[in-house]
């Protein structure tokens, strides 16, 4: 992408980020204290977290909250002080359906009927 289109970089950074958390899969209260040092695993990937892997539909509700996210902090932007701040969520919003509306899409690529 290029560094001039700094809108959709930012929206789809932020986005990547949700789905990443999306995918984390919780962890318990005893995991979270964990145990004495001389018990714990050592090794090569032995701090690889298990993923959930999300559905389709998962991927497009993540994306779909982080347009609508944009475009209510956008609304409530309300002073003049911020019109650049609210054009630039509304551009993030729309890099972001666009990716969900447009060709090639989930959506699109669905059969009708």
């Amino acid at each position: 992408m290029r560094a001039r289109d700094k809108a959709a970089v930012s929206a789809l950074r932020a986005t990547l980020a949700a789905l990443d958390n999306a995918e984390a899969v919780p962890v318990g209260e005893a995991e979270l204290r964990g145990s004495a040092l001389e018990h714990s695993p050592a090794g090569v990937g032995i701090t690889e977290a298990a993923r959930r892997e999300l559905s389709e539909q998962s991927v497009v509700d993540v994306v779909r909250a982080e347009a609508a996210e944009r475009l209510e902090v956008a609304a409530q932007l309300t002073a003049p002080a911020h019109a650049d701040r609210v054009a630039r969520l509304r551009a993030e919003a729309a890099v972001l359906l666009r990716f969900l509306d447009g060709p090639g899409t989930a959506r699109s690529a669905r059969p009708s009927g």
